[in-house]
């Protein structure tokens, strides 16, 4: 089954020949190989483009073990493009595996840099490089490739490709993907075992391999654990000292034993650069100001997280909340936890300062908005409390409430877009 990722190809295409090199990020198993040796060299192919003038190379393959020394990269590549009369497409894959850990140490951009800036001094040769981490390649890019590096992120199947792969109902569907995310190969299995098997075996064979083998870690252990930890807290505000205080006690951490906040907030880094997981900032909405130490972090695949712990602890709102913010970083929008604190009397005539939450504070260019995730808002007090956050803040940001289950989309008499999650994830709300 071959599932079409449209919005990438076309973002691919339309970079071709810029003079940069196409970075292409994104979590391991996502479907950045396929995107690049599949879909995009069968497009090259149907355009015309011979092929003998595409060289693909997987670095993260046993049989081009050689290849992950630049200057050996950097030889087979120069005698592969000699002839100057042909124009040639580079196609490498996990190019992380051609940086050394010394040079991930050093201040210096690593050698393979110097071998693809090279490439691109021949205006007969377009790169196109894979990488399964930030730190290595997003992060760096423009310094590392002088200003000449294009970053492409590629993430796990998005609700709206997903369905048509799936073969089911919109409904049927959501909840497959709610449950088992988005990465690729779950629409191969049939059974939860399948399905279960196959994401708990990334995490083992693959995510955490990765990350221990390339920062030489002495505490894979706490790595496991604090994994588990932000799986279980997706979604609520956390800060690393209580992070490090909630791992030290699932690990019933006697006082020599204990792990400090410098390493859970190093380690959780690490999670991040791998694309495990993403951070939204606590941001003020009236001091227009982040909190120094609060944030949220989502597991960037909900099936990822739920076979982390063992597909127990489903919690719906949570898991459709994590959703939502895939989705909106899936299309491109810087996203921060809004809060606001207001006056409120108590019975006793006295005043306190609350905090309110608006789930997500969505920015991209000329759109912006407020949006608010509610699993359900049948009862008329659950829907004014979560609508009220809205009414305490003055400015002209749209406003948008999700709730699980369809509905046709509508705006009530405050101008608030009422809409179901199916109908978001698979329309055009938020580009209009």
């Amino acid at each position: 089954m071959i599932i079409e990722r449209n919005s990438y190809l076309e973002k691919l295409m339309k970079k071709r020949w810029n003079g940069q090199i196409k970075v292409i990020t994104g979590l391991r198993r996502s479907g950045k190989s396929f995107l690049l040796f599949n879909l995009f060299r069968n497009k090259l192919l149907s355009d015309g483009v011979q092929e003998k003038d595409i060289l693909s190379l997987a670095l993260d393959e046993e049989e081009n073990i050689a290849f992950r020394d630049p200057s050996k990269l950097n030889e087979y590549l120069k005698k592969k493009t000699a002839d100057s009369s042909r124009k040639y497409y580079v196609l490498l894959d996990e190019v992380q595996y051609a940086i050394s850990k010394e040079e991930l140490r050093s201040k210096e951009p690593p050698r393979l840099y110097g071998v693809l800036n090279g490439l691109l001094r021949k205006n007969n040769i377009d790169v196109y490089v894979t990488g399964s981490n930030s730190k290595l390649l997003s992060s760096d890019v423009m310094t590392g490739f002088r200003g000449r590096g294009d970053e492409l992120q590629v993430f796990p199947l998005s609700f709206k490709e997903f369905l048509p792969a799936s073969g089911k109902d919109k409904e049927e569907a959501l909840n497959d993907y709610m449950l088992y995310g988005g990465m690729p190969l779950v629409l191969h299995y049939d059974t939860l075992e399948e399905k279960a098997g196959y994401l708990s075996n990334l995490f083992n064979e693959i995510y955490f391999k990765d990350i221990e083998e390339r920062y030489s870690l002495k505490k894979g252990d706490v790595l496991e654990d604090l994994t588990d930890v932000l799986c279980s807290v997706d979604g609520l505000i956390v800060n690393y000292e209580k992070l490090a205080d909630t791992v030290n006690s699932v690990r019933r951490s006697k006082l020599k034993d204990r792990v400090d906040t410098q390493t859970i907030r190093t380690y959780a880094g690490y999670l991040e650069d791998s694309f495990l997981f993403d951070t939204a900032k606590r941001y003020d909405l009236r001091g227009k100001t982040y909190f120094a130490s609060q944030c949220k972090l989502f597991p960037s695949d909900t099936g990822l997280r739920n076979a982390r712990l063992n597909f127990r602890h489903i919690e719906p709102p949570r898991l459709m909340e994590n959703v939502i913010y895939n989705f909106l970083k899936q299309n491109g929008f810087l996203v921060d936890v809004g809060s606001i604190e207001k006056s409120v009397r108590s019975e006793n005539g006295k005043y306190r300062r609350v905090q309110y939450e608006i789930d997500f504070v969505v920015d991209k260019g000329m759109y912006q908005y407020y949006l608010q995730s509610a699993y359900s808002v049948d009862d008329p007090e659950k829907l004014k409390r979560e609508v009220y956050p809205f009414s305490i803040v003055h400015n002209s940001f749209r406003k948008i409430l999700v709730s699980r289950y369809s509905l046709h989309p509508y705006y009530d008499e405050d101008g608030i877009l009422h809409i179901g999650l199916s109908d978001l994830l698979l329309g055009d709300y938020l580009s209009s």
